[in-house]
């Protein structure tokens, strides 16, 4: 098998999830599949160490949310500087997300959460994965992520009750 062949592979099978993950995570599906993708050039170029990785998907994932993190840093210190230059630009949140079915109403409940409960939901309910792996994702401990997906979990129960009592 021929490493290219097997990137490929890889690439094809876990890209889509890759950016639904992350659009969950940073609520914008532009910056998750520019972020996704860059992971996986980053990955291509380093593909003779990454492939001997336990999984490879893990550490793409994290370069992808490092990515995010820094975009989004940079963006807001882009902001910060044009407010204090005094242009004064409101804030316009992206494209609606593009899921599909419950997946939307998931995002949407997501917005409710802080960055790393948001981080950690998402990985969790849309990626499936373990904790222990989230945990290398995010370069945070098991037990962080625990809290987090328990604070994360709590805040839901909240709001979802409270949209039952308003339907109700």
């Amino acid at each position: 098998m021929t490493g290219t062949s097997e990137f490929d592979r890889l690439f094809e099978a876990h890209f889509a999830e890759l950016v639904q993950s992350l659009t969950a995570i940073t609520g914008d599906r532009e910056l998750a599949r520019d972020c996704v993708q860059e992971a996986f050039v980053r990955a291509y170029a380093r593909w003779r160490r990454v492939r001997l990785y336990d999984n490879p998907v893990t550490w793409i994932r994290r370069v992808a949310i490092n990515l995010s993190r820094d975009a989004h840093r940079s963006d807001t210190r882009r902001r910060r500087r044009e407010d204090r230059v005094g242009n004064e630009q409101p804030a316009v949140r992206e494209a609606e997300v593009e899921t599909v079915t419950s997946g939307l109403h998931l995002v949407a409940l997501l917005d409710h959460l802080t960055p790393q409960q948001r981080a950690v939901a998402a990985l969790f309910y849309l990626e499936d994965i373990s904790v222990a792996e989230i945990g290398v994702s995010l370069g945070i401990s098991a037990g962080a992520v625990k809290f987090h997906l328990n604070k994360a979990r709590s805040t839901l129960k909240v709001v979802i009750e409270r949209e039952a009592a308003v339907h109700d």
